[in-house]
């Protein structure tokens, strides 16, 4: 059976508490993430925070009466965050970028798919659903360097890396949507593509 994505307010989500617990804890328990049950429950009080940030979105794909997996979003607010890890997102682009390429845009802040439900579109159906009604195509996520399944995924999905990881391979990268009108100035830097 396919999953069927829908688009739900922060309070619909909230309904499924349950369920986006499970899949967050599938999808994060293994490397390179390893998030334990501490990290998990703090995701869950998160999300509670999160889904009264202006523009906030979220997405499930539900098989059946379960979800499978989901993404949340929100607009970025100006000036830009300085916790979690905006500062190195900010850093890698440069105070002019991070203002015109980010403020006001659509940040896609978890993306997570259960792993019996992974390399069966789940997570691209996701990011299409959380494209819709982006402003102007602006959207944009972080990822860390620690896995390059993930890093490999948006360049599939034909999302652009706008910044560099660090070069001890640490750290945070920037990537910005199919239709984001800077992502032909992200490749451009350097005058070379990033390699996965």
């Amino acid at each position: 059976m396919a999953s069927v994505v829908r688009l739900l307010s922060g309070e619909q989500l909230l309904a499924h508490v349950d369920d986006l617990r499970g899949v967050y804890a599938e999808a994060f328990r293994a490397a390179p993430w390893y998030e334990d049950e501490e990290r998990v429950a703090q995701f869950l009080v998160r999300l509670h925070d999160d889904i009264r940030r202006p523009g906030f979105t979220a997405a499930v794909a539900l098989e059946g009466a379960g979800i499978t997996g989901f993404a949340t979003g929100w607009t970025t607010p100006a000036p830009f965050p300085a916790d979690r890890c905006y500062p190195q997102a900010a850093a890698g682009l440069g105070a002019e970028r991070t203002l015109s390429w980010l403020c006001g845009a659509r940040e896609i802040d978890e993306l997570a798919v259960r792993p019996a439900a992974q390399g069966a579109g789940t997570g691209a159906a996701l990011l299409d659903a959380m494209a819709a009604g982006a402003p102007d195509g602006r959207l944009w996520l972080l990822t860390s360097v620690k896995s390059p399944q993930a890093m490999g995924f948006y360049g599939r999905q034909g999302w652009t890396q706008a910044t560099h990881p660090a070069p001890d391979g640490k750290g945070v990268v920037v990537f910005l949507g199919p239709r984001h009108p800077a992502r032909t100035l992200a490749v451009s830097r350097g005058g070379e593509g990033w390699t996965y």
